[in-house]
């Protein structure tokens, strides 16, 4: 294949994890660095299990900016890309399949084959289907079938061949199929199995490249044997290490960060987190990366080959930082404006205060809804109490002095006015300016630190400056 032309997969049966962030995210780099095409699928043949793929899939997709080029909306050559329209298809490559003597069916119950497994087991024997149903003569077969008996197409396994494929991370990787089972592929209500269905679409969408986690590797000999006995050429493998926690073990919804959706809502940037899934497992010069620099720093000729890599939401973070730090102002007041709105009436304040605001806070935003507690002084009036203004000035006869000044000074007319005499006084009496300035931000913003004065006034205004000094 000279093509390439990759998938991602999703089942719509749950949240958008962050492991299938990280999948999406690879086949999309790999489309990107090969100048191929990058493909939606929706696996959806579990229609119990199903939810809302518009919420789970595209909305998230379209959220990290990875834009497939075929799939469902914008539509492709090789559709439909639901798994649960393409019956007809799955049925025509059974037909072949049947004819090519390379499935039979079996009548085995989910009884029989548990009590069957069972006993394997407890002869502490590989539990291994053992081809009952393969000696049933043409009679037996159709007795079975006249009396209605429930059955499904079983995948034929010649246990004297091995399977071989390229892995990206593995090299070339053999199997014995001794080792391995006959397989279903349909079920006894007629629909197809996730192996038969999944390997089916890859050689009728012509994908070049399967990029999945390390999880599918025993799916994978399996779906060879099917692409083996249909003469079709195997596609190229990533099998991809598992994401785990700091603890090393694998990723579950009781891990902080699991959700993209969580994180969506904690205020990372999609630029930050592909940014950091694209990084994490490999090595990097520079670790700030575009989508096109991941694309062009990966060599996947030559990548990682470990089982599983450590998903550390606290460097997910730093990276967030970075990103947050060169964010347009006027861009970084939109984000934000969300997790303000969530806590404080923003109706009437202007972009243009607001983005003095976040400005002077930029810096310090590590995910967005901390703009939230670092912007809570002009919405809410800062309680100050000695401790806090003794931390910041050591000497209390200083404070002390700093507050006789302000009031002193309360009857100016304007800010101007008001803040150049209290100053002027403040130089008069040996105050170092430090002081003069860090004892106004406390009592204005409760941190000694941050906006300019003047920038304070023009977001709070002259009255309320002089409410929250001049107590």
């Amino acid at each position: 294949m000279n093509t390439c032309r990759v998938r991602f997969a999703p089942s719509p049966t749950g949240i958008m994890h962050i492991g299938n962030v990280r999948t999406a995210l690879l086949n999309y780099l790999f489309a990107l660095k090969n100048k191929g095409t990058f493909i939606l699928r929706v696996e959806d043949t579990d229609q119990d299990r199903n939810i809302d793929p518009q919420v789970s899939i595209f909305n998230h997709l379209t959220w990290l900016d990875l834009n497939y080029q075929e799939g469902p909306i914008v539509g492709g050559s090789f559709g439909p890309y639901f798994q649960s329209q393409r019956h007809e298809i799955y049925q025509k490559h059974l037909v072949q399949l049947q004819e090519l003597q390379s499935v039979y069916r079996c009548f085995c119950t989910q009884e029989q084959l548990e009590i069957k497994r069972n006993r394997q087991i407890a002869l502490k024997n590989p539990p291994r289907y053992d081809k009952t149903c393969t000696k049933l003569s043409a009679t037996d077969i159709a007795a079975k079938l006249e009396s209605q008996t429930p059955f499904f197409w079983r995948m034929k396994i010649d246990e004297t061949q091995t399977i071989s494929f390229k892995d990206l991370g593995h090299g070339t990787l053999n199997f014995d199929l001794k080792n391995f089972s006959d397989f279903a592929i349909t079920r006894t209500d007629g629909s197809f199995t996730f192996m038969f269905a999944n390997c089916i679409d890859d050689i009728t969408m012509q994908i070049s490249h399967i990029l999945r986690g390390e999880d599918h590797l025993t799916n994978t000999v399996g779906q060879l044997t099917i692409m083996r006995a249909l003469n079709h050429q195997f596609p190229t493998f990533w099998h991809l290490p598992i994401l785990c926690n700091v603890t090393g073990k694998k990723l579950s919804k009781r891990d902080q960060g699991f959700s993209l959706e969580d994180l969506k809502n904690e205020g990372f940037l999609p630029q930050a987190i592909l940014n950091y899934l694209g990084i994490i497992g490999g090595s990097f010069e520079k670790e700030i990366l575009t989508i096109e620099e991941l694309a062009q720093a990966y060599n996947f000729d030559n990548m990682h080959t470990a089982s599983q890599i450590k998903y550390d939401v606290e460097k997910m973070k730093w990276v967030n930082h970075k990103w947050i730090a060169q964010t347009p102002i006027h861009e970084l007041v939109q984000l934000c404006k969300p997790f303000l709105a969530q806590h404080y009436d923003i109706t009437e304040l202007l972009d243009e205060k607001l983005a003095i605001l976040i400005g002077s806070v930029q810096t310090d935003i590590v995910i967005l809804q901390d703009v939230c507690t670092l912007l809570a002084f002009y919405f809410v009036k800062p309680t100050i109490t000695q401790d806090q203004i003794d931390a910041a000035i050591a000497d209390q006869s200083t404070s002390q002095s700093i507050a006789k000044i302000l009031k002193d000074h309360a009857d100016e007319s304007n800010f101007t006015d008001f803040f150049n005499a209290a100053k002027k006084d403040a130089v008069t009496q040996g105050i170092a300016l430090k002081d003069f300035f860090a004892y106004v931000r406390l009592m204005i913003t409760g941190s000694p630190k941050g906006l300019g004065i003047a920038e304070l006034e023009k977001c709070l205004g002259f009255e309320e400056i002089k409410q929250r000094i001049c107590k």
